[in-house]
C-alpha cells in the first residue's frame, strides 16, 4: 500500500472535504462543518516520500521549478482524488488531497494500517481503545508452553510482520500497555489505530511462534532470541522479553536479498578485504547500524568470486547463503551449538577459510577469533564500538593486564581492517550507511603494538590513497552530496567540535534547534 492510499481511505471513510499535509505540521481533515488534525505532526521526509511513490516524475520536476503542481491518483481501492502540491520553501511543502469530482463512488476498504506520524484525527474518529488492565490487578503470568498455530492458519502475528514489510519499516516493537509500533527511517511510529496491547492478548501470540527451547529459555531468564520466517515475504530476528509492564518483543526484519556492496555505498576498499586468506576484518557499530547487511554482503561476495569453505556462527541465523561457488555451512547457537567460542573453537576442526563470529561477546571468544586469524584463516567479526580506535582499546581492554602486550602484539599482526558505521536519515525517506575504514597497514601495525592508539586517526587522515576515512569525512560528503541533513549528521557523529568546524569552512549552515 502507497503511503497515499491511507489519507485517500480516511477521506473516504469519514466523509472528509480534503485532507491537507504539510511538511513539520499535524495532518489537517477539513469537513463541511469544522476541521480537526491529528495529534502527531507529518515530517519533510515523509512527506517528500509519500510523492516519491504517487507523483509522475515530470509533477515533481514542476514542484522544484515552479513551487506547485497537481496530479490525479487512483487509490488502491478504487477513490480517484486530485493532489495539489505547493512548496513555501526547501522543507515546507503542502500537499492537499481532494476527491475528483465526477469519479464514480469508490469500494470502501476496512482501514486497518496506520501511516507513520498519523494518529487518530480525533477520538471520534478512532477506534475505541482498549482498556488496559489496572495497575493495581496483578498480572497474570504466561503459560510457559503455547500451542502452536492451528493447521492451515499461519500464526496471528504474522500480520503485523506482513504490514511491517509494506511500509518498508526496520523493526516491529510490542510491548505490552503500549499499540504496536514500527521504527520506520529512524523513527518510532504507531502502526495501527488500536488500544494499547494486554498481556494476555499479547503472550499466546508471541509464544505461538517461539521454538520450544527458547520458551524454556524465556521462562528461565526472562528473554530470548530467536528467528522466524514468512515464506517469500522476509526473515526476522526476534527478541522476546519482560519488563515492568509485561511481555514484549522487538522483531528486526532480515530481507531474502543480500544487497550488493554498491547499493550500500561500501567503499571499494573495504570490498579488497575478501580477497585476504587470512586475518582478522571487524565491522563495528551500536545496535541497529546495519553491522549484519554489511557482513552478509561482504560474505556474498566471497560466495560469489571464491572457492572456499565458509563457517558462520550466529545468533540466530539472520542472513542465510546458499552454496555458490563457495561451501557455506551455517550454525546458530543454541540450536547448532551452545556457544559461541565452542563453535569457534570446533571450526578450527572443520576445515574453513573463513569463518563468521555473529557476536565476540567475550574474552575468550576474543581470544579464539585472533588465534584463529593468525592461524591461516581469515575471520570476519562484529563488535558495538563506535569507531576504529576504540575497537582496537575495547578488544586490548577485555584482557587482564598481564596479557594485554601479548594480545597487542598478536593483534597488530593479525588485524586487517575495522569498518565502523551508522546509519542516518536519508533526505526525501529510507536511510544511508556512514563508514569509517581503517585498513592495517605497517604504521597502524606499529601503533598497535606499541599502545599509540590515540594517534590512529591521523593515520586514517592521511591514509585516503590507501582507503582510509574517517567518520567525519564520509558524514561530510553526505552532506555535501545533498544526502543527509547538517544537524542529522552532526547527531551522529562522535566527533562534534572537528565536525562543527568542518562544517564551517565549507560555509554550511548547522541548524540545532
Amino acid at each position: 500500500m502507497k503511503r497515499i492510499d491511507f489519507y485517500v481511505q480516511h477521506l473516504v471513510r469519514h466523509s472528509a472535504r480534503e485532507v491537507l499535509l504539510r511538511s513539520g505540521q499535524p495532518v489537517l481533515f477539513r469537513f463541511p462543518q469544522g476541521e480537526r488534525k491529528s495529534n502527531s505532526p507529518i515530517n519533510h521526509a515523509q512527506v517528500a516520500q509519500l510523492l516519491s511513490e504517487s507523483a509522475p516524475s515530470e509533477v515533481i520536476a514542476e514542484i522544484r521549478h515552479q513551487s506547485r503542481g497537481a496530479f490525479n491518483h487512483e487509490a488502491a481501492d478504487g477513490t480517484n482524488v486530485k493532489v495539489t502540491v505547493e512548496a513555501h520553501g526547501p522543507e515546507d511543502w503542502v500537499i492537499t488531497i481532494a476527491p475528483l469530482e465526477g469519479a464514480p463512488a469508490p469500494r470502501v476498504a476496512p482501514v486497518g494500517l496506520a501511516t507513520p506520524g498519523l494518529a487518530p484525527p480525533s477520538p471520534d474518529l478512532a477506534p475505541p481503545a482498549r482498556p488496559a488492565p489496572s495497575p493495581a490487578a496483578p498480572r497474570p503470568a504466561a503459560p510457559a508452553v503455547a500451542a502452536a498455530a492451528p493447521s492451515g492458519r499461519e500464526p496471528r502475528i504474522n500480520r503485523w510482520l506482513r504490514l511491517m514489510v509494506q511500509l518498508e519499516a526496520s523493526d516491529l516493537h510490542l510491548s505490552t500497555g503500549v499499540v504496536p509500533m514500527v521504527r520506520l527511517h529512524g523513527e518510532m511510529q504507531p502502526l495501527e489505530e488500536r488500544g494499547p496491547l494486554t498481556e494476555d492478548e499479547l503472550a499466546p501470540m508471541l509464544l505461538e511462534i517461539t521454538p520450544p527451547r527458547n520458551r524454556e529459555e524465556f521462562e528461565e531468564t526472562s528473554d530470548t532470541d530467536f528467528a522466524h520466517t514468512i515464506e517469500n515475504v522476509s526473515r526476522f530476528r526476534a527478541n522476546m522479553f519482560r519488563d515492568r509492564k509485561g511481555i514484549g518483543a522487538v522483531f528486526r526484519q532480515i530481507p531474502y536479498e543480500i544487497l550488493p556492496p554498491e547499493k550500500l555505498g561500501i567503499p571499494p576498499q573495504v570490498l579488497d578485504l575478501c580477497y585476504l586468506t587470512k586475518g582478522l576484518v571487524l565491522v563495528t557499530g551500536p545496535t541497529g547500524s546495519g553491522k549484519s547487511t554489511t557482513l552478509a554482503t561482504l560474505i556474498d561476495v566471497i560466495n560469489q568470486r571464491r572457492a572456499d569453505h565458509i563457517i558462520t556462527i550466529e545468533d540466530p541465523i539472520e542472513f542465510v547463503h546458499p552454496n555458490k561457488r563457495c561451501l557455506v555451512n551455517q550454525r546458530e547457537v543454541g540450536t547448532h551449538t551452545t556457544g559461541f567460542k565452542k563453535a569457534l573453537r570446533a571450526a578450527l576442526r572443520e576445515d574453513p577459510d573463513i569463518v563468521l563470529v555473529g557476536e565476540m561477546r567475550d574474552l575468550e571468544t576474543i581470544a579464539i577469533a585472533i588465534e584463529t586469524a593468525e592461524t591461516g584463516h581469515l575471520v570476519f567479526g562484529t563488535l558495538h564500538t563506535t569507531t576504529a580506535p576504540s575497537t582496537v582499546d575495547r578488544i586490548i581492554d577485555q584482557f587482564p593486564g598481564e596479557r594485554q602486550e601479548q594480545i597487542r602484539t598478536m593483534l597488530s599482526e593479525s588485524l586487517r581492517g575495522v569498518i565502523s558505521q551508522v546509519l542516518c536519515k536519508r533526505i526525501g525517506g529510507g536511510r544511508v550507511a556512514a563508514y569509517e575504514v581503517m585498513i592495517v597497514n605497517s604504521a597502524v601495525s606499529n601503533l598497535i603494538r606499541e599502545g599509540k592508539t590515540y594517534q590512529l586517526v591521523s593515520i586514517m587522515q592521511t591514509g585516503k590513497r590507501e582507503g582510509m576515512q574517517t567518520m567525519n569525512d564520509h558524514l561530510f560528503h553526505h552532506v555535501q552530496n545533498g544526502l543527509v541533513e547538517p544537524r542529522e549528521a552532526y547527531m551522529k557523529t562522535n566527533d562534534k567540535k572537528s565536525f562543527k568546524e568542518q562544517l564551517k569552512r565549507a560555509g554550511i549552515e548547522l541548524r540545532l534547534d
